[in-house]
C-alpha cells in the first residue's frame, strides 16, 4: 500500500462507507427515537439490500489478491511482510462481511448481533495491531502520519466494542461512523501529502522523485518523505497536526448538519400536529362553553 493508489482507493472507500453509516445512524435515531434505536454495523441499500456487505467482501478479496501477487510487479516468489500484513487487515473484513451476510440470509441477525459487532471491532483491532507493530519502520514525517492514523484506529476499535456491548447507545454508534469516515479522509490526505511530490511540505522531498543535494549526489531516504532540516520536519509535522484537526472539524460540521436535517423532518410534523390538536381542542372548548351558555339562558327563560 506504499503508493498513492494504495492510499487513495481504500481511503475513498472508507470515507464513503463512513458517510453512509453516519447518514443512516442519525436517520435511524431521529426516526425511531432513543427508546427504539439500536446500533447497526451495516445498512441495507434501498434496491439492493446486501450491497454494502457484498461490496466489502469483493473489495477485500480483490485487495488480498493484489497484495499477494505484489501488484504491480506480480512477483509471486517475493515474500514481503508488509504486503501480508495489509492483506491480514482485509482478511478480517472478509470474516466480518461473510458472517454478517450469512446471518442475514439465515434470518439470525438479531440473535448474533453482538457477535457481528465483535467481528467489526476485530477489524479495527487488527488494523491497530499491525499499524503499531508494522514490519516497515515509518520514520520522520511518514511515521507521524501513521501515528495519527493509529489514534483514529483506536477510537474506531473502542467505539465498535462499545456499540457491540451497548447497542442502544447512539453516542457509540455515532463515534464509530465518524471515526470510519475520518480514517478514509486521513488515508486520502496521506496519499496526497506523502506520495504526490507537488503536495510534499516545504523543505521536504519525496522519494518517488529523484532528489539531489547541492553537490549533485543522490540522497537516499528511508521513508516516503524526508525533510532536509530538523526545522522543516517540525514544520511539516505541525502542518499534519493542523490537517488532522481541520479534517475532524469538517466531519463534525457534516455530522451536525445531518442531525439538524433529520431532526427537522421529525420534529416539525410533530409540532404541526400538536398545534393542530391544540387549535381543535380550543375550538371544541369554545363550542362547549357556548352551548352551556345557551342552555343556561333557555332554562332561565322557562
Amino acid at each position: 500500500m506504499g503508493t498513492f493508489l494504495g492510499h487513495f482507493v481504500p481511503g475513498l472507500s472508507l470515507a464513503l462507507l463512513g458517510l453512509w453509516h453516519l447518514f443512516n445512524t442519525i436517520r435511524s435515531y431521529c426516526l425511531k427515537g432513543p427508546e427504539n434505536f439500536s446500533a447497526r454495523f451495516w445498512f441495507p441499500f434501498p434496491k439492493f439490500k446486501h450491497l454494502e456487505l457484498i461490496s466489502i467482501l469483493f473489495f477485500s478479496l480483490f485487495a488480498i489478491i493484489l497484495l499477494t501477487l505484489d501488484f504491480p510487479n506480480f512477483n509471486i516468489s517475493s515474500f514481503k511482510p508488509d504486503n501480508l500484513e495489509h492483506a491480514s487487515m482485509f482478511l478480517h473484513l472478509i470474516i466480518f462481511a461473510c458472517f454478517a451476510l450469512f446471518c442475514e440470509l439465515t434470518l439470525c441477525s438479531d440473535l448474533f448481533s453482538g457477535l457481528i459487532g465483535i467481528l467489526s471491532a476485530s477489524v479495527f483491532a487488527q488494523e491497530l495491531f499491525l499499524l503499531h507493530f508494522h514490519s516497515t519502520d515509518h520514520l520522520g514525517l511518514e511515521g507521524h502520519y501513521h501515528f495519527l492514523l493509529q489514534l483514529i484506529a483506536f477510537v474506531s476499535f473502542s467505539s465498535a466494542l462499545a456499540s457491540a456491548s451497548f447497542p442502544k447507545s447512539f453516542s457509540a454508534a455515532l463515534v464509530l461512523s465518524v471515526s470510519v469516515m475520518f480514517q478514509g479522509c486521513w488515508f486520502l490526505n496521506m496519499g496526497f501529502m506523502l506520495w504526490v511530490p507537488g503536495y510534499v511540505p516545504k523543505g521536504c522531498v519525496s522519494n518517488t522523485s529523484a532528489s539531489l543535494d547541492n553537490n549533485r549526489r543522490s540522497v537516499v531516504h528511508s521513508s516516503a518523505v524526508a525533510c532536509e532540516t530538523p526545522g522543516a520536519e517540525i514544520r511539516a509535522k505541525a502542518l499534519a497536526n493542523l490537517q488532522f484537526s481541520w479534517t475532524l472539524s469538517a466531519i463534525l460540521i457534516i455530522t451536525c448538519a445531518l442531525c439538524f436535517k433529520f431532526s427537522g423532518k421529525v420534529l416539525l410534523p410533530k409540532i404541526r400536529s400538536s398545534s393542530e390538536y391544540e387549535r381543535l381542542f380550543r375550538q371544541g372548548s369554545d363550542r362547549s362553553a357556548a352551548a352551556t351558555v345557551e342552555v343556561s339562558a333557555s332554562s332561565d327563560q322557562q
